[in-house]
């Protein structure tokens, strides 16, 4: 039977060969190669400085732990997210505060913030203060999601107007701009990932990206269990050197056998791109008038989607159905009959605040978020990677006419 996954890496012999040269050259922890991946993505996005992590998680978590969120602060997640979002932020102690999305670009949804900010928290001496737990204000973490960028401006003038800090979850969007500026490029601090479903790969990994040399040089050291020395500097330097450890740090470095993959795939991120958005605007003519019962991906005026996931949403209107639930349970069927036919479909993400390890914590009174639940019960994401073909895309669409009548 014929097989399209959801999702197939890149390579050629290109990476093969710098994977044998690290070998060869005995170096394969942290270093040389790592270095230069962090100054090779770091200059493509146009920001300083690149601190590569051994995943997306680590690199957000080493990042909320340098912002100082704690015990006491609430930090702002959209709910509409992989888990390992809002637990970056749970891993320092902090209260995660789940907050609603716009169903049209599953980004975080400004006009939603602004009215929940303003009923839920009273400025005080120190901030902005949660009016029912007394927690302080003190962070919001935009994901933009599927290899489309939040409203990042919006975002940060709201961050500003209260007081917080802003962390980018950018693991889907390398590459993705708002008027030509590259994720990471507003001032944050923003992390990538680099896992297989990623437009680049390094099969595991991760890297914060940033314009302050004060916060690389703290990344640095907490990323290698906060020592005082780096292992280059070590090696440079006088053997008997040890480092000092002054703080609570971690190991969350890459090795250089996954930073020489990752060059490989920075060298072609162009291609990989264009090819990406290729694909993707022939998914964007051909569901329209083929698959009305199905919504394109949104991109707002200005904004460059690198469609790390094809993802789109059950049209209720047009299958006339009143409720999300039915439109669910319509695609679960579609999922099912595609699957059983070859093609590999997702759901889009999880609405975090309807998992176990959210909804408990969140207690009594906590918002309604309707948005993150429709994207989570009517979200499809469709095959795209690099080598699909233009037969492979129509066999997705006649399968998706076909699935769309089967589950009626």
């Amino acid at each position: 039977m014929r097989q399209i996954p959801i999702m197939k890496p890149y390579f050629t012999e290109r990476e093969a060969a710098l994977v044998a040269e690290t070998l060869e050259s005995g170096w394969v922890a942290q270093g040389p190669r790592v270095a230069a991946f962090e100054k090779q993505v770091a200059a493509h996005e146009g920001v300083a400085y690149g601190i590569a992590a051994t995943s997306c998680t680590t690199a957000l978590h080493l990042l909320m732990v340098a912002m100082g969120f704690g015990a006491g602060d609430d930090v702002l997640v959209p709910s509409f997210t992989f888990v390992a979002t809002p637990n970056s932020v749970a891993y320092t102690g902090a209260a995660v505060v789940l907050v609603d999305v716009d169903p049209a670009t599953f980004n975080l949804s400004v006009p939603w913030l602004e009215s929940f900010l303003d009923a839920n928290y009273r400025e005080a001496d120190d901030g902005f203060r949660n009016r029912r737990s007394g927690n302080r204000l003190a962070g919001i973490v935009p994901v933009n999601l599927f290899g489309l960028c939040a409203d990042i401006p919006a975002v940060n003038r709201i961050a500003a107007r209260y007081g917080m800090k802003v962390v980018e979850d950018s693991a889907c969007a390398l590459g993705a701009m708002i008027s030509g500026t590259h994720e990471g490029g507003f001032g944050n601090p923003s992390a990538l990932s680099f896992h297989p479903r990623k437009s680049i790969t390094t099969g595991e990994g991760g890297m914060i990206l940033t314009d302050s040399e004060e916060l690389a040089g703290k990344l640095r050291r907490l990323r290698s269990h906060a020592a005082s020395l780096s292992e280059t500097q070590r090696h440079l330097a006088k053997g008997y050197l040890l480092p000092e450890f002054n703080e609570l740090g971690y190991n969350y470095r890459m090795t250089d056998l996954q930073a020489a993959v990752g060059i490989a795939q920075m060298e072609k991120i162009d291609l990989i791109t264009e090819a990406r958005r290729r694909i993707a605007a022939r998914y964007d003519r051909l569901i329209p008038g083929s698959v009305p019962w199905l919504i394109p991906p949104f991109v707002p005026d200005g904004y460059t989607h690198v469609y790390q996931t094809y993802c789109c949403r059950v049209n209720l209107a047009a299958l006339e159905m009143k409720t999300v639930e039915a439109g669910n349970a319509f695609r679960n069927r579609v999922m099912e009959f595609l699957e059983t036919n070859g093609i590999a479909t997702r759901q889009g993400t999880h609405a975090t605040h309807t998992l176990g390890v959210y909804r408990d914590r969140r207690g009594a009174g906590a918002p309604d978020l309707p948005g993150a639940y429709e994207c989570d019960r009517l979200s499809i994401a469709l095959p795209l990677y690099v080598e699909l073909t233009e037969a492979d895309q129509d066999f997705v669409i006649e399968e998706l006419i076909r699935a769309g009548k089967e589950a009626l």
